[in-house]
């Protein structure tokens, strides 16, 4: 393939900004993404699944909806280190990357350990040589279907192997992510509670959504991601703000009946994967990734009612109130904000699913296989070669539209915020 075709196509087309202009919205301290970065993700099939690579690139958009950002998965099924290293100039190069996270090794624990380290090193110094901000990832352990303790049998050695990327990061100055400990503590937790409990979704080597949401989560966390998504204080009685952070209140009044009213425009988003919800059961990871505060000193001891635009999201006691609590969840289930989650989610997999089908897999990945008996077959290859570099220039030419469509669901609104007393009965 053509190669430097691909890198001016790509630049020119693929990476627009993605984000809302919001002037709340602020770097984070030793977060390994940054605003500008373009993001690859290279990997197995497991990431090829584009589970946990999509909540990775939810919960930084959300976070960070100002920032200039764009994620490409490069998972490819049945893949290895070596094979990575292989692969980098066609599937990471091309799209001209500042940062990307590595995720191999339930592949190659089938192998050597030997053979997956030089294929990491490869890896790693072309990412170098680049000058790419590189993380490298452990890889889950498996859910067996037998019962008895989580780490046993294979996911044993995906613990050696792991310990061997720990090693290795450290020695060549790469981020370190441990992904294995808190999914094996996940998996403890569950077996502990019943030894038939199998919580992850998926089959033995593959999540679904509630392991990946804790691989997301797990990512996220060792790549020092900021869990606060907004906080607010106000003081009921006197009508003041004590305490805004990452968002703006504004218009606060006494409403009708008592009610306490204002506006909250709030610089990120709280976000947590649609169907992974099953997880939470063994792991609070959904509080623990979104701080999204609200404190209310100063009501009238009773119930109250918080309603966003109308909705009412949540109910607690004035004292449950005074002392703090986080709307994530809540906000989340219902209203306002989870009807903007969603929508931001269905344009992510949009744009996910059509570079994954129509370019990576359906033209970059696409075979070209020709009979050795065919005379012409130089001549062949080279008018293939030809086509697939139209075709990837004609598909590529439709990405603008769907990082369009993810910027307008990034633009967050203000929200009216209504905290109104519960009559009693």
């Amino acid at each position: 393939m053509n190669i430097q075709l691909m890198k001016a196509t790509w630049i020119t087309a693929l990476f627009p900004l993605i984000g809302g202009a919001l002037a709340a919205d602020k770097p984070a301290t030793g977060f390994f993404f940054r605003d500008g970065d373009r993001i690859v993700m290279l990997g197995d099939s497991i990431t090829e699944q584009h589970l946990h690579s999509s909540y990775v690139e939810m919960w930084t958009l959300t976070r960070f909806p100002g920032w200039n950002l764009t994620f490409r998965n490069a998972g490819i099924g049945g893949d290895t280190a070596p094979g990575g290293s292989a692969r980098f100039k066609r599937d990471v190069l091309a799209h001209q990357p500042t940062a990307m996270t590595v995720d191999f090794g339930m592949n190659d624990a089938e192998g050597s350990l030997k053979h997956f380290l030089t294929g990491l090193q490869g890896i790693t110094e072309q990412a170098n040589n680049n000058k790419i901000r590189l993380a490298l990832l452990t890889p889950q352990p498996v859910e067996k279907s037998e019962d008895g303790p989580a780490l046993e049998g294979f996911s044993s050695k995906l613990e050696k192997f792991s310990a061997a990327i720990k090693e290795f990061a450290e020695t060549n100055k790469a981020t370190f992510v441990d992904q294995f400990h808190p999914y094996l503590l996940v998996l403890d937790k569950a077996r502990a509670a019943n030894p038939k409990n199998r919580v992850t979704g998926g089959d033995v080597i593959h999540p679904g959504p509630p392991g990946q949401a804790v691989m997301a989560a797990a990512i996220l966390k060792g790549l020092k991601f900021p869990s606060l998504v907004s906080a607010a204080e106000i003081d009921a009685a006197a009508l003041e703000v004590i305490d805004a952070q990452h968002c703006e209140i504004s218009d606060l009044a006494t409403g009708v009946g008592g009610a306490i009213e204002f506006t909250r425009q709030d610089a990120a988003l709280p976000y947590f994967p649609e169907g992974a919800e099953a997880i939470l059961q063994w792991t609070p990871i959904l509080e623990e990734m979104n701080d999204y505060r609200l404190q209310v000193t100063g009501l009238r001891a009773g119930q109250y009612e918080i309603r966003l635009d109308g909705a009412k999201v949540a109910e607690y006691s004035a004292a449950t109130l005074a002392e703090g609590v986080n709307l994530a969840a809540a906000a989340l289930k219902v209203g306002p904000v989870a009807a903007q989650i969603k929508a931001l989610a269905a344009a992510v997999n949009a744009k996910n699913s059509y570079f994954h089908d129509q370019i990576f897999r359906g033209v970059v990945l696409a075979g070209s296989s020709i009979p050795d008996f065919v005379d012409n077959r130089k001549e062949m290859e080279a008018q293939i070669e030809a086509q697939r570099a139209a075709a990837l220039a004609k598909r590529l030419a439709e990405m603008p539209r769907y990082d369009a469509a993810i910027r307008q669901a990034l633009v967050i609104k203000p929200h009216q915020v209504a905290i109104v007393p519960v009559a009693k009965e």
